[in-house]
């Protein structure tokens, strides 16, 4: 059920005294136990200084205490301790030798530092409540008591008048509060049927009703106020029209301009790229027509010869390269736009360089294929001959097609992320697969590949990525690491959204450590023909980094202290 004003605003404004008031009762209550508590402590002090002037003057037998009787309470507790503890005295008690050692009362804990101290508790000598009174003199205590009874614990009652006044002054605040949003929630009523009356005519003011006071002036000004919007919305239709060109380019930073070159309206992509441009941060699109950047642009505005109503220029700042172009439109105003060019332009140079990677690569099988089969089509071979230039043949195509297989993964995995089918892959049992199909070279190379991961650790991904993670990585051990070695997978640690394996071998690793930073680019080699020698396209780890950034996880590779590769990586959960 959906609550009105009036019971909104009383209900919050109840809320808010009713816990008020209880701060300021338990404040009242507190302080005035307090102070009575002080007053009884008083008293309780002028009967210890009493008892310790008997114990000084000495003025009767059994210390002089047994004559203080008839100048004290009859209820009264009086008990003389030793400074180490020790009863000397007790009124209640016949045999002060049985007592225990009082050196740890909470009251003589308390003199011992401030010379007095009070506590109310059930005593341990005859079981009865008491208020305490503890007073430090030189060389003993004397303590005081009285039966913490129905008396005592009325005296230290607060008086019930004060809690009266504040739950009547209560009742006729909400009243009031009540009263004040009822006349509130009534206004508010009759604006929301005005104007939902009114839907998208303007209202006639003078054919509302409102009250003479300042809620009839607020109501005044709401209707002025509507009439402005629905006048201001048929502006804004004629303004919509110009975004409504550029609304579906949601890579580009947008901001429109008037004649007078006021801005009209802009996107945050646009003051986000202006802010990468621009020396200095700015939030005010503006600056563009101050920066040396935007000289070329500025210049073709203020054209008043210009043949065109369309500009555009490039600009690389920050190693990024940006578009810039101006549309200029029938009333004088204008847009400018910032386009982000720069993924484009990393891809047009990476596809020029992967060409040319391709051509390299492509050659040396191409020609080794063609050698061997020139060689059996131009020369009369025995049959032994001409068998091993056919399998060297088919090696090459072999090669050639694991090339062109892992190139196609990769640029899947660039362009078109979104078709790999996610599935639940359990970590453990891909591990055990990859062990199983690895089985006999592994053995060949006497490697011993062994995982700590705790607990059954799932990843929503494609199944057939996260094993070539593993896989590449793996065979590269298998290529270049030697022989009776190590590898040991761990999951070393994990957060809300990512899980963090290590990937090492005990292997010869990679002594120029500046190959590192650099393993994961496509056909890159630490020496020339070391992949041709061993097999493989060159692409496994590359493969590898991207099937790792498609999980939304990175990768890092460092040598071992104690030698051998490490590859760090992390998966999305």
């Amino acid at each position: 059920m959906k609550l009105g004003y009036k019971r909104k605003l009383t209900g919050s404004f109840v809320i808010i005294f009713s816990l008020f008031t209880t701060g300021i009762v338990l404040l009242e209550r507190s302080q005035e136990k307090d102070y009575k508590t002080k007053i009884l402590e008083e008293r309780l002090d002028t009967y210890a200084d009493i008892v310790n002037r008997a114990i000084v003057l000495q003025a009767a037998q059994s210390y002089g205490l047994d004559s203080l009787k008839g100048l004290l309470p009859y209820n009264l507790r009086l008990t003389w301790i030793h400074n180490e503890g020790n009863i000397l005295y007790d009124n209640t008690i016949d045999n002060v030798s049985d007592m225990e050692n009082h050196r740890m009362r909470p009251e003589i804990i308390e003199a011992r530092t401030k010379n007095s101290g009070s506590d109310i508790r059930v005593s341990s000598s005859n079981e009865k409540a008491y208020l305490y009174y503890a007073k430090k003199f030189n060389g003993y205590y004397v303590r005081v008591a009285l039966p913490y009874d129905i008396h005592i614990q009325s005296f230290l009652q607060s008086e019930p008048m004060y809690l009266y006044y504040i739950l009547l002054l209560f009742s006729v605040t909400l009243l009031i509060i009540n009263f004040t949003a009822g006349r509130l929630s009534r206004m508010i009523r009759r604006l929301k049927k005005l104007t939902d009356s009114a839907e998208d005519k303007t209202i006639d003011i003078h054919s509302v009703n409102f009250p003479n006071d300042e809620l009839g002036a607020i109501g005044v000004k709401i209707v002025q106020n509507f009439n402005r919007l629905k006048e201001s919305e048929k502006k804004i239709i004629l303004e919509r029209e110009k975004l409504l060109q550029h609304v579906h380019s949601s890579e580009e930073g947008l901001c429109f301009f008037s004649a007078a070159k006021k801005v009209e309206f802009y996107n945050g992509l646009f003051i986000q790229y202006l802010n990468i441009l621009a020396d200095d941060a700015q939030s005010n699109p503006s600056v563009i027509f101050k920066e040396p950047l935007f000289e070329k642009t500025v210049s073709f505005l203020s054209d008043t010869e210009k043949q065109t109503h369309y500009f555009e220029t490039k600009i690389e700042k920050q190693g990024r390269t940006f578009i810039i172009r101006a549309n200029i439109f029938d009333d004088g105003s204008f847009e400018i736009i910032l386009n982000d060019i720069t993924k484009q332009e990393k891809t047009r140079l990476l596809k020029q360089e992967m060409t040319g990677n391709i051509t390299h690569e492509l050659r040396t099988p191409v020609t080794g294929i063609r050698g061997c089969l020139e060689t059996v089509l131009k020369y009369e071979l025995e049959r032994t001959q001409e068998k091993y230039f056919i399998q060297q043949a088919y090696n090459q195509t072999v090669n050639l097609s694991e090339l062109i297989q892992d190139m196609s993964l990769i640029s899947k995995m660039e362009a078109a992320p979104r078709f790999f089918k996610m599935e639940q892959v359990a970590i453990k049992e891909l591990l055990e697969e990859l062990k199983n199909d690895l089985d006999i070279p592994l053995r060949e190379k006497a490697i011993d590949m062994v995982w700590n991961i705790t607990g059954e650790i799932i990843i929503k991904g494609n199944r057939n990525l996260l094993y070539s993670i593993f896989r590449n990585l793996t065979d590269n051990v298998i290529r270049y690491a030697g022989t009776n070695i190590r590898i040991e997978i761990n999951q070393y640690a994990e957060d809300k959204g990512f899980y963090y394996f290590s990937y090492s071998d005990t292997g010869a690793g990679i002594p120029e450590e500046q190959h590192l930073s650099r393993l994961f680019e496509r056909f890159y080699r630490i020496n020339e023909g070391r992949t041709r020698n061993t097999g493989g396209s060159g692409l496994g780890l590359s493969i590898v980094k991207n099937a790792v950034s498609l999980h939304k996880g990175t990768i890092v590779a460092k040598n071992r202290t104690n030698g051998g590769l490490e590859f760090l990586f992390s998966l999305q959960k």
